[in-house]
């Protein structure tokens, strides 16, 4: 007789096989694309400005800085914005002043009556730039190669508003380094797919570039100058489209930055970039929370269908095929972004992560200090 029970576990069933469906839509149309992307020819260069912001980057600016000033480009600026250091960051840009013709520096000194976030240092360093095309990264990254700005510069043609780059971290022991690279992975892989299929809604600052004249023309930040974030991922968000983005993520061209080594710093900026995420467009919203919903049911469903050996046989096969898939994608991917050893963890996090970033997310609006915070 058909009861109750059976009615849910077959509800169950339907929802494993539609969510299921979903996942391996968003793998094969999305995020593959960044395996199967292959580059258009490369543009005449131009001149560009690269735009650092720092605040007590002494360490960093000494490790990655020359990094950035010794690129293969015929024509480029370096602007480097200190930003109320308080360390020994003025001595070491002072020295490299002298090395590199073609460094900037601005400064802002502190004032205990004033506080601002890092989009001060941003608008600082855009305003003292002398070039159209800008390309924006942090000062705890170091691009992979001396040909990271030529590739960049070479996507801009007098269609191209946005190059949407690659930012990594870089590898390191332990399970929390794990997670982060896998987890700036997949995002990657999102709004890296997304963009390639006409869909950009993201970029990240340690690896973006854009036109002077669109921050201008936008009013700076536009309708989002006073929130704390969104520097980089909300002026995507409004002003990208299918015909002024590009991508560029080729061997030699991402950046990779100072991981967080312990948990809290990896929770807090992980809030700090959820702060934005309200603001984006409506279409993208759903298709960010299109996929974790999915895989958050995709699990759930397996696990109550399992423990009541509802059609077990079928339910592992649907299990294995989105694995397969996954795992595919994943392999192909991580080798394109240059990410070894995260795949063998890959199952691991893809069933948790969504519901440590659910906490995360629903944690943030008690980060009340987060309001002017730089970084």
């Amino acid at each position: 007789m058909f009861n109750q029970d059976n009615l849910f576990l077959a509800i169950t069933f339907w929802i494993l096989i539609s969510v299921t469906l979903i996942q391996i839509f968003y793998y094969i149309y999305f995020y593959l694309e960044v395996h199967l992307y292959k580059p258009k020819a490369p543009n005449k260069l131009q001149p560009v400005s690269v735009i650092i912001c720092a605040r007590n980057e002494a360490e960093n600016l000494k490790r990655f800085l020359p990094a950035v000033l010794e690129q293969k480009y015929p024509e480029y600026e370096v602007i480097v914005v200190n930003d109320c250091s308080e360390d020994n960051s003025y001595e070491i840009l002072g020295k490299y002043l002298l090395q590199y013709p073609h460094l900037k520096v601005s400064t802002i000194n502190k004032d205990p009556k004033f506080t601002h976030n890092k989009k001060l240092a941003q608008f600082i360093g855009i305003k003292a730039s002398k070039n159209e095309l800008l390309l924006f990264t942090d000062a705890d990254c170091a691009p992979d190669s001396d040909r990271w700005l030529e590739a960049m510069a070479s996507k801009f043609n007098e269609k191209t508003t946005f190059v949407l780059g690659y930012g990594g971290y870089f590898r390191e022991k332990g399970l929390l380094n794990s997670f982060i690279r896998y987890d700036s992975m997949t995002i990657a892989m999102q709004y890296l797919g997304m963009a390639i299929r006409g869909i950009p809604y993201m970029g990240v600052g340690r690896n973006l570039a854009y036109r002077r004249s669109l921050f201008f023309a936008n009013k700076g930040y536009g309708a989002h100058n006073q929130l704390a974030s969104g520097d980089d991922d909300l002026i995507v968000n409004s002003n990208a489209t299918e015909e002024n983005t590009v991508v560029e993520f080729s061997n030699g061209t991402h950046t990779r930055s100072v991981p967080a080594h312990l948990i809290w710093e990896f929770i807090k900026q992980k809030k700090r970039h959820y702060t934005t995420a309200p603001h984006y467009k409506l279409r993208d919203k759903i298709l960010l929370m299109t996929e974790p919903v999915s895989r958050i049911l995709f699990y759930a469903s397996v696990i109550v269908l399992l423990i009541n050996l509802y059609l077990w046989p079928y339910v592992l096969a649907v299990f294995g095929l989105r694995l397969i898939i996954q795992a595919t994608v994943l392999i192909l991917v991580s080798k394109k972004l240059n990410e070894p050893g995260i795949v063998p963890l890959s199952l691991f996090f893809d069933i948790f992560s969504p519901v440590i970033y659910s906490v995360i997310y629903i944690s943030k609006p008690g980060s009340k200090s987060g309001r002017n915070r730089w970084k």
